[in-house]
């Protein structure tokens, strides 16, 4: 029987809006209405037939025919009841059900708890799901439940199976020193760790000195993990599972046991511990010479932070320069071959954007109390480049090695993608210079840098953000499109990613063996790189999900006191149904079409703005604008504003 070309089968996306979307591998996505649904639910393996072909303008539309396997059988959400029945509404707003729990299936769950029920009964013919509640977290507003509801919604591992502790306990706490002799002995070195004041799982120092050539000398050294978690140990195969940490502000959900991710792997000051270190030679223009992988044993010197290492390259603070005063010339040197990679890069095309991340502060009993703008120094701008720097160096020295690997995979954005964002720029006078052969990320950097500083920097900004595609982990190479790099993998962070302990155990195996692997022993690797990429891309979107809906959560609680105070913002995003506006703070809300005065606003797609249709009012991205606080919704995930005054008079 000949297969219907036009029959897909896929997962199926749901927007808040209802719509949704039929992915489909190596296919655009497949557009499905609310009444086409078939009352699939987000995530559920569908089959789908193609209504309505793709056109210049339109998606393909279709049907959901065929529910092939649901996603879900539990749901985390708010237990409503009344006298005879009660009902969950899921935290999960793409979730196009709210849950009927018969009142026998109630237990002891009250009104306003977050709970976690179990579906007994899909949707059916315009019926809602049916099922049972399974679990009482706790009252909404109890403190803590809102992070666990997050946790418990993405089923993120809280807790570590009792074997996998068991054996983490086996570990000592101290280096073997028989194993010393195998490696080479820098603990009279003068190493650094540099973090954030906060940092417990410590995985990287470094080290920077000249030569007698004139060349910068930069040692990185990473916490020997793989010597710690053996292949196929249990702590291993938790490991996989969890395949990152998970941080969500006064909580960490790591990858690892206490024992190793704080313990005998985090590379504390003053203590001896195993690393993996890359030794790279760097001349003036920041080409890297040569450089070396080798196993070693290290004494960190001094536990570094962001803070006082900018205050000592700013000569800020006298205080910090006096305790630091023996070292200042070491990190003086630290900034200036930060400076020579990072003028490389820029010269390579590695797009800088500018995107501000948050940092929310929490009080003792876990509520937000400050929001703000995290102030990235200098100082995070060293490390980042250090760790670039042997990222890049490893994966390339690894990639000609042929050696199984994982490595760090950012794909050329679409090209229909990128001529989007190039209907903007022609009004402008720019335009990304690119074919569809030839797709380079020196033309995104190219126009980045023409426009920094003027009206438009914010908008291109976002709409290049817009144009890539996400990260993921693969076996095979094919560059990092956003850092401009051929060669990229993940090598720094082994106790809080599986793809970076993964690749440690591959080195740790080459350099033990001479570099001399049989092809049995390859073609196993090979196998397993391949199966851990995917696992790892899986978990890490989850962990992105998760990460993100938990500070959305906790900007909402933080605006929940301030309805009714006004602010000046940043328009972040034009739509076709409203603007969002984000503050100072980096809190965003929407300000919908009803909540900005009393004119009809027509979308420009092509300029992204919206055009008041009596008075040629104008709003696009960038735009400076007056908000009111009109509502904060910490269940909804959902704040909102509107216009206080036109953009023009501030």
């Amino acid at each position: 029987m000949r297969k219907n070309k036009n029959i897909k089968e896929g997962i199926f996306r749901a927007t808040e809006k209802k719509f949704g979307f039929v992915e489909i591998v190596d296919e655009e996505d497949l557009f499905i209405s609310l009444n086409k649904s078939n009352q699939a639910l987000n995530g559920d393996i569908v089959q789908a037939v193609i209504e309505k072909p793709k056109t210049q303008s339109r998606r393909a539309e279709g049907k959901i025919i065929k529910i092939i396997k649901r996603e879900k059988d539990t749901v985390v959400g708010l237990f409503q009841k009344s006298k005879n029945f009660g009902f969950v509404v899921p935290d999960d707003k793409k979730f196009s059900t709210d849950i009927f729990i018969p009142k026998s299936k109630c237990k002891i769950a009250k009104n306003n708890d977050k709970v976690i029920a179990k579906i007994n009964k899909y949707p059916k013919d315009k019926k809602n799901a049916e099922g049972e509640i399974i679990e009482v977290l706790g009252n909404v507003n109890q403190a803590g439940i809102d992070m666990l509801s997050v946790i418990k919604e993405f089923e993120l591992p809280n807790e570590f199976p009792s074997f996998v502790l068991a054996e983490a306990s086996k570990i000592s706490q101290e280096i073997n020193i028989d194993d010393i002799k195998n490696r080479r002995d820098l603990r009279d070195d003068i190493i650094f760790t540099i973090d954030g004041e906060d940092a417990k799982d410590l995985d990287d120092a470094v080290n920077v000195y000249k030569n007698n050539e004139g060349n910068y000398c930069l040692d990185v050294h990473i916490a020997d993990v793989s010597y710690y978690v053996k292949e196929d140990s249990k702590i291993d195969k938790e490991a996989i599972k969890r395949g990152t940490s998970v941080y969500m502000f006064d909580r960490v959900i790591p990858m690892l046991p206490f024992e190793l991710s704080n313990g005998i792997c985090s590379l504390n000051s003053g203590q001896d511990r195993f690393a993996l270190s890359c030794s790279m030679q760097i001349n003036k223009e920041g080409k890297v010479l040569s450089s070396d992988v080798y196993k070693s044993v290290i004494r960190v010197t001094e536990r570094m932070t962001y803070t006082n290492v900018n205050k000592i390259i700013n000569n800020q603070d006298e205080e910090v320069l006096n305790r630091y005063n023996k070292y200042i010339d070491k990190f003086k040197m630290m900034e200036e071959l930060a400076i020579i990679l990072k003028n490389r890069r820029l010269k390579q095309g590695y797009l800088n954007l500018d995107i501000p991340e948050s940092k929310i502060i929490l009080n003792e009993e876990g509520k937000a109390i400050e929001v703000k703008k995290y102030e990235a120094t200098f100082a995070n701008e060293i490390i980042e480049q250090f760790m670039l720097t042997a990222n890049e160096t490893i994966a390339e020295k690894f990639y000609w090695l042929e050696a199984p690997f994982i490595y760090r995979v950012h794909e050329v954005p679409e090209y229909d993608k990128i001529q989007e964002t190039n209907k903007f720029l022609f009004n402008i006078g720019e335009k990304i210079k690119i074919t569809r052969e030839n797709i380079y990320p020196k033309a995104f950097s190219d126009v980045l840098e023409k426009l920094k500083n003027t009206e438009y920097e914010k908008v291109i900004s976002t709409l290049i953000l817009r144009n890539l595609k996400l990260a993921k982990y693969e076996s095979e190479n094919k560059g990092h499109f956003g850092i401009a790099s051929k060669y990229y993998c993940h090598f720094t962070s082994p106790i809080r990613r599986y793809p970076d302990l993964f690749i440690h155990r591959v080195i740790s195996e080459y350099l033990r063996n001479n570099f001399n692997i049989s092809q049995e022993r390859i073609e196993e690797l090979e196998n397993k790189a391949k199966k851990y990429a995917q696992i790892s891309s899986e978990t890490e979107k989850i962990a992105t999900k998760a990460e993100r809906e938990a500070e959305e959560i906790k900007k909402a609680e933080f605006m929940q006191d301030k309805i009714g105070e006004e602010y000046i913002g940043i328009i972040s995003s034009v739509t076709s149904f409203g603007i969002f506006v984000e503050l100072e703070s980096t809190v965003e809300g929407l300000i919908k079409f009803e909540n900005m005065g009393n004119e009809y606003f027509i979308y420009d797609e092509n300029r992204k703005m919206l055009i008041g249709e009596k008075t040629k009012r104008t709003f696009k991205i960038g735009d400076k604008v007056k908000i009111r606080v009109l509502e904060a919704n910490k269940q909804l995930k959902r704040i909102a504003f509107e216009l206080v005054e036109e953009n023009e008079n501030i």
